[in-house]
């Protein structure tokens, strides 16, 4: 039976999850298969891969054939470089202990190249962030230089305005004084003339009352 180490999708629309898989050649892409090796996850940076690493080399010892994908991802954790140097000690070229010195050589370089792309990425996206914040700060300062005429003129309009409002509150005030005064004068003047008004009218009635007699 011709075996196959292939991925098989998962995932949602637009952020697939890959399985590794061995598999009958014959069979659906994502259909049934013999062993799940491991899982590439495309959607991190750098690409997430968890991989049985001695138990894809035995499928590789048995003739399984990697796609040109699952090849690139067995290379790129050294397991293609594995298969060789155990292929190298069955051929007397090589102990077992000096392919596994080679091959943790290898893993050791490799695990310092990818946390040096992490670390550069980590820098970059700071970079990045730093460099969103200034611009953000640029903005803020152009809306605020640009709002200070307004205020200021607002200002100076409140400035202009404030003896005419005042000359006004004081002519109200004079005017309310005015009629206070003439409305007390008035009062003054209905309450004197009331008593003189009666007076008027009770004198004929007493010219009145001297002649009947």
């Amino acid at each position: 039976m011709p075996v196959k180490i292939r991925l098989q999708r998962h995932g949602k629309k637009g952020k697939p999850f890959y399985w590794i898989v061995a598999a009958d050649s014959r069979a659906k892409r994502d259909g049934k298969f013999l062993e799940k090796l491991g899982t590439y996850n495309p959607n991190t940076n750098p690409a997430t891969i968890d991989i049985n690493v001695d138990g894809s080399v035995k499928w590789l010892h048995n003739g399984a054939q990697p796609t040109d994908t699952a090849r690139a991802i067995l290379s790129y954790k050294g397991i293609m470089l594995k298969h060789h140097l155990q292929g190298g000690v069955r051929k007397g070229a090589l102990t077992e202990e000096q392919a596994e010195e080679k091959f943790n050589a290898w893993i050791a370089e490799k695990e310092a190249a990818v946390q040096a792309k992490k670390d550069g990425l980590s820098k970059e996206q700071a970079a990045a962030k730093a460099k969103a914040l200034e611009a953000e700060k640029e903005v803020s300062e152009k809306r605020a230089a640009a709002a200070l005429p307004e205020v200021e003129e607002a200002e100076e309009v409140v400035e202009e305005t404030a003896p005419v409002v005042e000359e006004a509150a004081a002519e109200a005030t004079e005017e309310v004084k005015e009629e206070a005064v003439a409305e007390a004068a008035e009062e003054v003047k209905e309450e004197v003339a009331e008593p003189e008004a009666k007076a008027e009218e009770a004198a004929p009635a007493e010219e009145a009352s001297k002649e009947e007699e």
